[in-house]
């Protein structure tokens, strides 16, 4: 009996180490300055040296946790901000029977990555066009995390992009740390494939892969009205990102109805293997062995090749597996 109450009380403080690095690291992203959270490191470090009770090191440290989790709550997020440019408007849509329009839908020109001009504009889609859905999957840098971005295909129009992203103030740079915490706003960015995608492959140089899902012209509609319902949600009420709960995948799993979302994989965490997860689950083409399909889904050298032609979306997937060419 004594070996398991030391057992738990040794799991207990590692719970309680976690919990106190979690607070420090709230203070040190979110608070007022990081002093603060260097001054509760080290506090909480005498605790755990100087303080022999454990009854009293578990409310001590307790205590601070819960303080700092209560501070932190408060914190709001807000769609009043100074805002970099490429993230400065937020897009919005109205839905008229078979008819949308979709409001600031980002259409930049780019000399680099971080020079450019933004262009926000109108778009007025079909739904009884809708043919189907894209999944482009980018690799900004290790091979297990990635960002997808969603494509809406119409036969009558160009592609429309959904990219779930941070929202950055001027300044701000994304951290992976930080988006544990409440620094960015949640943004649903609507472009066009020139636009989101160009910007990947051709300036920062990043891999895209891009896939067709298996999705029926009706399930594709379904999923492009959730994301049309969280758009003009966001634009009243923003949203705090988050890394773990609330970033680019988990958010896509939102999009679905209940019961027709995917079971919690943990490729949706470690998201870079997010294509082979839906290779097993038959929902994008399994006519050749994955690690084909994936080298035939690149399209680095068709998007450099193509650049600024209006016919971007549909050189883009020329000979890729599963898919003929997007509306021009």
């Amino acid at each position: 009996m004594k070996f398991l109450s030391t057992l738990g009380w040794l799991l207990l403080e590692l719970i309680l180490l976690l919990a106190v690095a979690w607070a420090c690291g709230a203070l040190y992203f979110d608070g007022p300055a990081k002093v603060l959270a260097a001054i509760l490191a080290i506090a909480m470090l005498a605790v755990l040296v100087l303080v022999r009770s454990r009854k009293r090191k578990f409310c001590i440290l307790s205590g601070c946790f819960v303080l700092v989790l209560a501070w932190w709550l408060t914190l709001k997020p807000t769609n009043e901000a100074d805002w970099q440019p490429d993230v400065a408007q937020l897009a919005s849509a109205e839905v008229n029977g078979d008819v949308v329009t979709l409001y600031n839908v980002r259409n930049c020109d780019y000399w680099t990555d971080t020079d450019y001009t933004p262009h926000w504009e109108a778009h007025t889609v079909r739904l009884s066009q809708m043919t189907g859905v894209d999944l482009a999957i980018d690799y900004w840098g290790v091979n297990w995390m990635a960002h997808p971005i969603m494509s809406f295909q119409f036969a009558d129009a160009p592609p429309l992009c959904f990219s779930i992203e941070t929202r950055r103030k001027g300044g701000q740079v994304y951290s992976a740390l930080g988006g544990l915490y409440r620094q960015f706003e949640l943004i649903y960015l609507v472009s066009d494939e020139r636009d989101v995608i160009r910007l990947r492959t051709n300036y920062r140089h990043e891999d895209i892969y891009l896939y067709r899902l298996k999705s029926t012209p009706e399930m594709a509609r379904a999923s492009f009205l959730e994301y049309i319902r969280t758009l003009n949600v966001l634009h009243d009420h923003p949203r705090w990102y988050n890394a773990v709960s609330d970033n680019c995948t988990t958010a896509i799993r939102h999009q679905r109805a209940v019961s027709e979302r995917m079971p919690l994989d943990w490729r949706m965490l470690i998201n870079g293997y997010g294509d082979q997860m839906l290779y097993e689950r038959g929902e994008i083409d399994t006519s050749l062995p994955f690690a084909e399909l994936k080298r035939l889904s690149l399209i680095d050298a068709k998007a450099k090749a193509a650049d600024s032609d209006p016919n971007f979306s549909a050189r883009i997937r020329e000979g890729l597996p599963g898919m003929s060419a997007a509306a021009p």
